[in-house]
């Protein structure tokens, strides 16, 4: 049977692809374990926790490199995240999503690509927008460049997470930084193996320079933690609560107290 959802009243911002509030999962009808490797962090990260006696928050974040509101959610998690380090730790844990699943590989201007999809009113509506939310967070953004097909990036991303989640975490912030502020595509090889370098990724270009290299794994994460997903960002807290949207800090403050107290029970 399908997993119910049951609502917690939670105040909130609306944002294009947020949802009302956060959810707790009946049941949890996907998995969390990931492959060997991811299994050694988390139970390392496992360890750490108990040691510095602090809980574990675990969070999996459905993302696509190209959406403006995951960056948005991203900077908002980690200031939360700095706010109650004290009395939790964190792994963060990406996973794709393809908001525009057919967009080319070659890259297409991202003016004329976006006027096409929302026209040309809404367009600069949501550029407004966005250019104030990224002001607020001490960023500009900038819609000069190319979009396009975002597959290598999550390949990418998906290769990081097996060298660490924090590596993975610095390559997400690198890719969104490059692509929002910097006016970079994403699609470029060049900027991936430059982003990968980086933060220290090994075998970027190896699996950049294949192009069936991780997709299968891509493809199982996105039907493992992305199926039945309507929007990004979407945040799973200790595989039970959920999140959608650019969410404040105080929003992902409260999921973390929630989470730790009902791990506690």
């Amino acid at each position: 049977m399908p997993s119910r959802l049951l609502p917690i009243r939670a105040p909130f911002l609306t944002k294009p692809t947020a949802l009302r509030g956060f959810w707790i999962l009946g049941k949890v009808n996907y998995s969390f374990l990931q492959e060997s490797k991811c299994l050694l962090q988390e139970e390392f990260a496992k360890h750490m926790a108990s040691n510095t006696g602090k809980k574990l928050i675990q969070i999996d974040v459905s993302s696509d490199t190209v959406c403006p509101w995951c960056f948005v959610g991203k900077k908002n998690l980690e200031k939360a995240m700095e706010q109650t380090m004290d009395k939790f730790d964190f792994e963060v844990r990406w996973h794709p999503f393809f908001l525009n699943p057919d967009a080319p590989k070659e890259g297409v201007k991202k003016s004329d690509f976006y006027k096409t999809k929302f026209g040309p009113v809404q367009f600069e509506r949501a550029t407004a927008r966005m250019r104030e939310m990224f002001r607020g967070l001490g960023f500009e953004y900038d819609m000069s460049g190319l979009t396009g097909n975002t597959m290598d990036s999550h390949r990418l991303i998906t290769l990081a997470g097996h060298q660490g989640y924090d590596k993975q975490n610095a390559l997400v912030d690198e890719l969104f930084v490059s692509y929002f502020c910097q006016g970079k595509y994403i699609g470029d090889r060049q900027v991936l193996m430059d982003a990968a370098r980086k933060v220290g990724i090994e075998g970027a270009e190896e699996l950049l320079l294949d192009p069936s290299k991780g997709v299968d794994e891509v493809k199982e994460e996105l039907n493992k933690y992305s199926s039945g997903i309507s929007g990004v960002p979407h945040f799973v807290i200790n595989g039970k609560y959920q999140l959608s949207g650019g969410q404040p800090p105080n929003i992902f403050m409260r999921a973390f107290e929630t989470a730790a107290k009902d791990a506690a029970e």
